[in-house]
């Protein structure tokens, strides 16, 4: 019967009546190596781990059965020739346990996960350059959320063998637990997602890219058709994955949470509390370090699937630092009052990270001995039958000021100094944030930084220590409102004298003296006997010292005129808005009417700067024909008139 259903399944999928499924329920996976030492021939000899997770839940066991062998390709690292590839067996295939119990989960979902293991030992010789193995299949899950057609996609796996210069003998790091299978929205997740090295390296972990793989025409290729670009940890060439991330996502930020999903970077210990339901490809490298430099990196990429259940017990203490999974990060004293937003609890132990102090408050107040990093342990309904316990850090490292200067002229356009004066217990200093209330940022310790107009102006200074300590600052910079002004260009005629009215200072200097009586008043008098042009440039200097330039332009002209354009366009443009009188040589306006062709004034004036803006009773005035009358007194006390006409145009 089983013989029969499969062969059923292949005639529907050859006529094309069922969907191509291909591998849609593969999860994730990881390699890593081992070195086995060396051959008479002084060859290098490596066991070659590789794990594909599998979806044995919604995955078609004849698709799953597909895996099974896998080809792996072996590649040196600089260049996309292949080595070798090999078809191996799977030597292992087991269900990965539950990390949940179901009786303390409401509405649990249902799950099945399974581990496959392709084992291989090659023999290689020695390299300066060093290996890559890598291993491709298509295609994930089509519901995944953080990324680009993900069911149309495959996925690379692949670990790389340093350079024998660099780490003759080296064994990869391998991760210790396995990946989480549900996670609960809007509950708190700290997986412990660490790995162990033989060679005892220094490890450090981050969030970081995941590849490509197969496609649906090829779900199950030869890996020198599907191998990217140099993936070489050694150099700066890491591609981008082809698919991209949806908008929102990132390699960084796989996925939603408040607060976001982080890894420690020293302790491998992921936290945050995911807030959107979903599937998210999530990739985690892992470094090993050997004398301060990366000689290899292994990952781990598998799907976390963040789901509606809920726990029936949570232990929940906030995260309250920016910092990765810290409560809180006290820079002020010693004393710490914890907050607790457990549910389901009717006991409560906490184990306040010192040894033989605990307490069973709800939300207990403990002043710590010393100075340190301390983890605290909360257990609800410890001993019950659906207990649940959360871990978080709390550092005290007391203390800690922000404080700032500034130096320099309060002037407009003017640089002025901002010196860092804040002080800590536990330095150094290590980050900067000022705002200096005018979109202006920087992260410089002491910034120059210049505000383009007067004004009283909010400083702000956030500095963050080593020990993650955080305090901010406020001053207020009261900036001058200096505006050297020398007043407006003018026209006169012959003859005529102006008396200057600069403003903005105490203190002024005229360039050149030509024509003025006096250079270093704000009101000097300029006489004009002859036509030309004359510009002047006066240099205003405040009470407290701001200095800055203005200038001005007379046009000397030979006799007195007046002009009274014949259309004006008031729309707004800021072009010919207004009907205005241009009067050269005349004392004053005494009258300046615009008439409809009712004869109903629309508008008057006595003031020569004044014009009209094509309103009338607070309406738009019509397009049309306009006429108006004008009266001015000229500079020997002679009355005149004249009169015309004016098209309004909009």
């Amino acid at each position: 019967m089983q013989m029969l259903k499969r062969a059923l399944f292949t005639i529907l999928l050859l006529l094309g009546l069922l969907p191509i499924a291909n591998a849609t329920h593969l999860v994730g996976g990881e390699m890593t190596y081992r070195f086995l030492g060396q051959d008479g021939a002084g060859n290098n000899r490596y066991e070659i781990t590789l794990y594909i997770y599998q979806d044995c839940l919604t995955g078609l066991p004849d698709v799953i059965a597909q895996d099974n062998p896998a080809y792996i390709g072996v590649f040196l690292q600089n260049g996309a020739n292949v080595i070798r590839w090999d078809s191996i067996s799977s030597s292992e295939a087991i269900p990965v346990p539950l990390n949940f119990s179901n009786e303390c989960v409401n509405n649990p979902p249902p799950t099945c996960l399974r581990r496959t293991k392709f084992v291989k030992t090659y023999t290689l010789p020695p390299s300066s350059i060093g290996y890559r193995v890598i291993y491709s299949r298509c295609c994930r899950n089509e519901t995944i959320n953080n990324i680009q057609r993900p069911g149309e996609v495959g996925a690379t796996y692949f670990c790389q063998i340093p350079p024998t210069t660099l780490a003759s003998n080296n064994n990869s790091a391998r991760f210790k637990y396995y990946p989480p299978q549900i996670i609960c929205i809007n509950n708190p997740l700290v997986y412990d997602h660490s790995a162990v090295d033989p060679d005892a390296d220094s490890l450090s972990y981050e969030i970081c890219d995941s590849y490509p793989g197969g496609s649906r025409d090829d779900s199950k290729p030869e890996p020198y058709n599907v191998l990217p670009s140099p993936l070489s940890i050694y150099s700066n060439s890491k591609p981008s994955p082809s698919y991209g991330y949806r908008q929102g996502y990132s390699a960084s930020k796989p996925m939603g949470g408040n607060p976001l999903i982080q890894i420690d970077p020293k302790t491998g210990l992921m936290s945050g509390t995911p807030n959107l339901m979903g599937r998210y490809v999530v990739s985690v490298c892992c470094h090993e370090w050997r004398n301060g430099v990366i000689i290899n990196t292994i990952r781990r990429e598998f799907q976390f699937v963040v789901t509606n259940c809920s726990k029936a017990v949570v232990a929940d203490i906030p995260q309250f630092s920016n910092e990765i999974n810290t409560y809180i990060v006290d820079c002020k004293d010693k004393t710490v009052g914890f907050v607790n937003r457990s549910t389901g609890g009717f006991s409560y132990f906490w184990d306040l990270g010192v040894p033989g102090a605990t307490s069973t408050d709800f939300q207990p107040v403990y002043t710590y001995p010393d100075t340190g990093t301390y983890t605290v342990k909360l257990i609800v309904n410890k001993g019950s039958t659906c207990p649940d316990s959360i871990d978080r850090l709390v550092k005290i490292y007391p203390t800690h000021t922000a404080d700032f200067k500034f130096d320099g002229l309060l002037c407009p356009n003017t640089p002025m100094q901002f010196t860092d004066l804040s002080e800590a217990t536990y330095k150094p200093i290590v980050a900067w944030n000022w705002n200096f209330g005018d979109w202006g940022e920087s992260t410089e310790q002491n910034p120059k930084h210049s505000f383009n107009v007067g004004g009283d102006y909010n400083v702000r200074l956030i500095s963050s220590t080593i020990k993650g300590c955080v305090d901010t600052a406020y001053k207020t910079v009261k900036v001058e409102k200096f505006v050297p002004f020398a007043g407006n260009d003018t026209i006169i005629v012959k003859g005529e004298s102006i008396n200057f009215k600069a403003s903005g200072g105490i203190e002024y200097t005229w360039k050149p003296a030509d024509r003025l009586n006096l250079t270093n008043v704000f009101n000097p008098t300029g006489y004009y006997p002859d036509t030309g042009r004359y510009n002047y440039v006066v240099h205003i200097k405040s009470a407290n010292d701001c200095e800055g330039d203005a200038k001005i332009n007379v046009w000397v002209v030979n006799q007195a005129s007046l002009f009274v354009p014949s259309a004006f366009t008031p729309n707004g443009d800021g072009r010919n808005d207004f009907l205005k009188v241009l009067s050269v040589g005349y004392a004053k306006v005494n009258y300046f009417r615009v008439f409809n062709r009712f004869g109903e004034a629309v508008f008057q004036t006595d003031k020569i700067l004044n014009g009209w803006d094509g309103r009338y009773k607070g309406q738009l005035a019509d397009v049309g024909t306009y006429f108006w009358v004008l009266s001015v007194t000229d500079r020997n006390g002679k009355e005149e008139s004249i009169k015309g006409d004016v098209t309004l145009i909009r």
